[in-house]
C-alpha cells in the first residue's frame, strides 16, 4: 500500500487531518463523499502525484478529523476547506469533489472563487428538494449505525459481496473509512441543501461536471446546468454509477487529467 505524509491543520475550532503527496507542483485538493475519507482517493492519487501536489483532507466527522457536536452543513464543510487552503497557503488549487465533496467544492467556488484555479465535480449531490427529503427520511443513518457494530472483517466481506471486482486494497480502505465515519456526519443530509442551480449559475472558475449513466446527476440535469452556465464542461461516463471513480477508474482519471492540463 502506498503511504504519503499526513498532518493536522487546526481551523474553525476543529482538527482537520489530511494526507499530502507534496512536491513543487500545482496543488489539487480531493474532497471525498459521505462515509469515506481522504485515503479513499488512493487509486486516483497514484495517477495524479507525478504532476500534482495532491492534498486529501478528511472532512469533519470522517477519518481522523474532529467530530464536533454540531456544524455539519455544507457551509461548515466549505468553511473548513477555505481554512485549510489558507492555512497551507496553497496557490490557487483545483478542487475535485465527489458526492458530498462535490457540493462542498461548489459552495467553496461560490464563496471564495479567487482562491481556486478550477473545479471538478464528480457526481455531486445535486438533488431536488423531494429527493433530499426522501434521503433524509430514509434508513441510511440507521444502516450505518448497524454497520458500526460489525468487526472490520465483516464490513470488508459485505463490500466484497457487493463489489467483487474491486481490489482488496480498495475494499479495505473504504471499509476502514466507513467505520471512521461518525453518525453526526449524516446531518449533512438534512434539507435544504444549497441551491445547486444557483451555485452553478454563479460559478466563474473553470468547471468540469463528470457523472455516470447510473449516478445521481442525470444527462438532463447536466444539460440544464449548461444552459445556466454555458462555460460548464460536461462529461458522462458509461457503465458507471455514483462511485464512477471506482466503476471506471481509467476513464475517470483520463477525463480529470485532460481537464487539469487544459486549464
Amino acid at each position: 500500500m502506498t503511504t504519503w505524509p499526513a498532518a493536522i491543520c487546526d481551523r474553525n475550532g476543529i482538527r482537520i487531518h489530511y494526507t499530502r503527496t507534496g512536491g513543487d507542483k500545482p496543488p489539487i485538493v480531493l474532497l471525498h463523499g459521505l462515509m469515506t475519507n481522504g485515503l479513499c482517493w488512493t487509486e486516483l492519487v497514484r495517477t495524479l502525484e507525478a504532476e500534482y501536489d495532491v492534498i486529501m483532507p478528511d472532512a469533519r466527522g470522517h477519518g481522523q478529523s474532529s467530530v464536533p457536536t454540531a456544524g455539519y452543513r455544507y457551509e461548515d464543510h466549505a468553511a473548513d476547506l477555505i481554512g485549510l487552503i489558507q492555512a497551507l497557503r496553497l496557490p490557487t488549487p483545483v478542487l475535485l469533489g465527489h458526492s458530498m465533496g462535490g457540493m462542498t467544492a461548489a459552495v467553496v467556488a461560490n464563496q471564495a472563487p479567487t482562491l481556486l484555479r478550477g473545479l471538478v465535480l464528480a457526481d455531486p449531490t445535486f438533488l431536488s428538494p423531494q429527493v433530499q427529503r426522501e434521503v433524509w427520511n430514509s434508513d441510511v443513518a440507521e444502516q450505518h449505525r448497524q454497520m458500526l457494530a460489525l468487526p472490520l472483517e465483516e464490513v470488508v466481506a459485505s463490500a466484497r459481496a457487493r463489489h467483487p471486482h474491486r481490489s482488496a486494497e480498495t475494499l479495505a480502505l473504504f471499509a476502514r473509512a466507513r467505520r471512521q465515519t461518525s453518525l453526526r456526519a449524516f446531518e449533512v443530509l438534512m434539507p435544504p441543501n444549497p441551491d445547486y442551480q444557483q451555485l452553478m449559475r454563479q460559478t466563474d472558475v473553470p468547471t468540469l461536471l463528470v457523472f455516470g449513466d447510473k449516478g445521481v446527476v442525470s444527462a438532463a440535469v447536466a444539460k440544464d446546468l449548461q444552459r445556466l452556465n454555458p462555460a460548464l464542461r460536461v462529461e458522462q461516463i458509461q457503465a458507471a454509477g455514483h462511485t464512477l471513480q471506482l466503476d471506471q477508474p481509467e476513464r475517470f482519471a483520463a477525463i480529470v487529467l485532460g481537464f487539469l492540463r487544459a486549464i
